[in-house]
């Protein structure tokens, strides 16, 4: 695996759009019918919370153009980024570059840099020499790009790039090592990120009460500290109780409020 070609990353926008919010969308009829896993949306969520994003949305729709161009042209306008996983493979069902291109009203071209990548990288694992036109036709679809787009090439071991339309818009394959990598260096370089300061901490509080025997105090907890921008969630477990979740930007305060003997005497 050392041996493997690597390439240089993008330059670093000038114009690097800030985040806030986000929305993630998942293409692809194998989600809908249950053959595929979609765990790319967990991973998202998991990473804009850590890095004080407010991801907002998450939708799951089907490989169809109309759907596709209607999501993602009501996100663009709702959103500071958009991630979409799936769809950007050589099949004929791989109609998220397509369809996105149609979203914006774009047109569609060749990458030449990313062939350059592909064929550098897919050489090694077959002879590209032995492809039928067809097959070479089909392999070059993952380099056919909305014309205006950014293609930006976030992970040097990799050929894929994360493809940006409209400073909002950013394309990612659905395999989930592929998604996590991309969108890790997207996130690391790409973007700017609200500052750490915004950034939110949770705290977890269990108790082997039931729900209901909890929720009005938790009622009464959440109208207190609202206007702290603290956030009250409760998370049963079958059988196991109960997570309370505090969320906010200011751990100190999340940990006097858990410490207080009314939170104690109602949970623990």
């Amino acid at each position: 695996m050392d041996d493997l070609p690597k390439f240089p990353l993008s330059p670093v926008p000038k114009d690097t759009p800030v985040i806030k919010n986000a929305a993630v969308l998942i293409i692809g009829d194998e989600v809908l019918n249950g053959k595929t896993k979609d765990s790319n949306s967990n991973f998202a969520a998991k990473m804009f919370f850590d890095l004080g994003v407010d991801l907002k949305r998450i939708e799951v729709i089907a490989d169809d153009e109309a759907e596709i161009v209607e999501a993602v042209t009501r996100m663009a306008k709702n959103y500071d980024i958009v991630i979409t996983s799936g769809g950007i493979g050589p099949t004929h069902d791989d109609i998220t570059y397509d369809s996105i291109a149609a979203a914006f009203k774009q047109s569609l071209k060749y990458d030449d840099e990313t062939i350059k990548r592909m064929n550098a990288l897919s050489k090694r694992r077959y002879n590209l020499g032995e492809q039928t036109e067809e097959q070479k036709t089909a392999r070059l679809r993952m380099a056919l790009f909305p014309d205006q787009a950014e293609v930006l090439f976030v992970k040097e071991e990799l050929w894929v790039p994360v493809v940006r339309v409209e400073k909002k818009v950013c394309i990612l394959p659905g395999v989930p090592t592929l998604f996590q990598q991309l969108l890790t260096g997207l996130c690391a370089r790409f973007v700017e990120l609200p500052p750490a300061s915004s950034k939110p901490f949770r705290l977890l509080i269990h108790t082997e009460l039931p729900e209901s025997s909890i929720a009005p105090f938790l009622t009464k907890l959440q109208e207190r500290v609202k206007k702290e921008l603290v956030r009250v969630g409760s998370y049963p477990k079958l059988n196991q109780g109960v997570d309370v979740s505090l969320i906010g930007q200011d751990l100190d305060r999340l940990k006097e409020l858990s410490s207080e003997g009314e939170i104690f005497n109602q949970l623990l």
